[in-house]
């Protein structure tokens, strides 16, 4: 579930932008549109592996290509983005980013091979990674008034949130209905109708120059790429083949590399100096956890439903439903108590009902009743939604409103390499085990550690430093 609900909340303070009288509710749709096609092709995708795998005869590698190569792209390329946004302007770079979604989804529908569909993958990623920062900043620009702008997050958070719970479903009924292909090519008409109305009613934001740290960008793209390379092939290639040699002496002098060049240089590629605020790591290091845990288990999920329980992608898309629909309505539910609790607790309380939830299922097998399987998953993704908006807001209080589209970046980075790295391991469990009853079990070891290791974080760096910041206050 994307949640970037941070990355420009501060751009509001810093110009009263000149817009023509225009219904909020087509400003809203305009900038929503990325964000529904980025929520769609993450979970959309899950629940046509079978199919994509039947057709294109793919292999479980190359499956996991075609989903987290997209998340590859995505998560390496979002803070050159948003410092592209910065640069070009964010309607310029939005714009861009959505005529290349466009693009790379007709060349996913029209892929006649598993390999020329990663590859578009790989493009459509690109396109996401620049509307995705621009997104925020212009809905905010385009709403300035805090009362007005409030309610307006509030409703796009609601149809993100919606569009990634019902994407599994969605997905099994166009699979069964018209293939496959029929995932991307649901990406046009969305496409279509947001450009146009960006075009039209979106008022273009302040430009600023802002120096980009390309080689630092580049290295970190090269490191993400030797580790989802190692991550994928590791099962296929050997653990120690002459392969899998080469990709960890790239990643290990890339990131070197990274580290020594942040040290030196001026423009980094990270606020490092953020980190040391503990509720900012805290914030990030429970960002990172959760993607890898509820993107990991709905990419597992989705294969465990067809090929251990015999469903159709229909019916799996069905029995995700009960499972998934919850993200929106407890997004609600976070908004009405969320004056009367610290996010440091929230975090820490549906971290550990979330990772709890998923423990039950360690002995999960193609014989355990459905409902029971809906229940303890539907229950980890009540926990879920209250902790998207909960670490987001986590954010903004550690980094502040002079820091918050900075900020929002960072946790969206490491969110998708969250789901980069929950995807690729569930690949690689799925693929040693090679038994549909073991192994969705110690996926589901690995999922509630996941979520346990977040509570553990949040408490630790998140609520603890709540608790100190009152008592100074007092």
């Amino acid at each position: 579930m994307p949640s970037a609900e941070s990355a420009a909340v501060s751009l509001a303070s810093d110009a009263a932008p000149r817009r023509r009288p225009v219904p909020p509710g087509l400003r809203l749709t305009a900038l929503a549109t990325g964000f529904v096609m980025a929520a769609l092709d993450v979970t959309v995708v899950n629940v046509a592996g079978s199919a994509i795998q039947e057709r294109l005869h793919a292999s479980l590698p190359e499956l996991t290509w075609i989903v987290d190569g997209y998340v590859l792209v995505f998560s390496s390329l979002l803070l050159l983005a948003g410092g592209l946004a910065n640069r070009l302007g964010a309607k310029t770079v939005y714009l861009w980013g959505m005529a290349v979604f466009f693009v790379a989804s007709l060349g996913c529908a029209i892929a006649p091979s598993a390999a020329a569909l990663i590859v578009a993958r790989l493009v459509q990623g690109v396109g996401a990674a620049l509307f995705m920062p621009s997104s925020l900043s212009l809905l905010v620009f385009s709403f300035p008034e805090k009362r007005e702008r409030t309610r307006m997050l509030g409703l796009w958070s609601a149809i993100v949130a919606t569009s990634a719970g019902l994407g599994p479903t969605v997905g099994g009924l166009l699979v069964s209905a018209f293939g496959w292909q029929s995932i991307f090519v649901l990406n046009l008409p969305i496409g279509i109708v947001g450009m146009l109305l960006t075009k039209r009613y979106i008022s273009p934001s302040e430009v600023r120059p802002t120096k980009l740290a390309v080689p630092g960008h580049l290295l970190w793209i090269v490191a993400l790429a030797a580790l989802s390379f190692a991550l994928i092939e590791g099962p296929r290639l050997g653990w120690g083949a002459g392969g899998m040699l080469v990709s960890y002496a790239v990643l290990a002098v890339a990131a070197g590399a990274l580290v020594v060049r942040e040290r030196r240089a001026d423009n980094l590629v990270m606020p490092w100096t953020l980190f040391r605020r503990p509720s900012f790591a805290g914030a990030n290091l429970v960002g990172f956890l959760f993607n890898l845990a509820l993107y990991g288990s709905m990419f597992m999920l989705s294969l465990y439903l067809q090929h251990a329980r015999g469903s159709s992608p229909f019916r799996a898309g069905l029995e995700l439903l009960p499972m998934t629909i919850w993200f929106p309505l407890a997004n609600v539910v976070y908004s009405r108590i969320s004056a009367r609790f610290s996010n440091g607790v929230l975090l820490t309380v549906f971290l550990l009902v979330a990772g709890l939830a998923s423990l039950t299922m360690v002995t999960v097998s193609s014989s355990t009743p459905y409902w029971v399987l809906a229940l303890a998953v539907g229950l980890a993704n009540i926990g879920a939604g209250i902790i998207s908006p909960g670490m987001t807001a986590a954010l903004v209080d550690a980094a502040g409103p002079e820091h918050a589209n900075v900020a929002g970046s960072v946790l969206n980075a490491n969110r998708q390499i969250g789901t980069l790295v929950g995807i690729a391991a569930m690949s690689v469990v799925l693929g040693t085990t090679a038994d549909w009853n073991r192994g969705p079990a110690l996926c589901f070891v690995l999922i509630g550690i996941a979520y346990l290791a977040g509570a553990v974080g949040a408490w630790l760096l998140i609520a603890r430093s709540e608790r100190n910041e009152v008592a100074v206050a007092v």
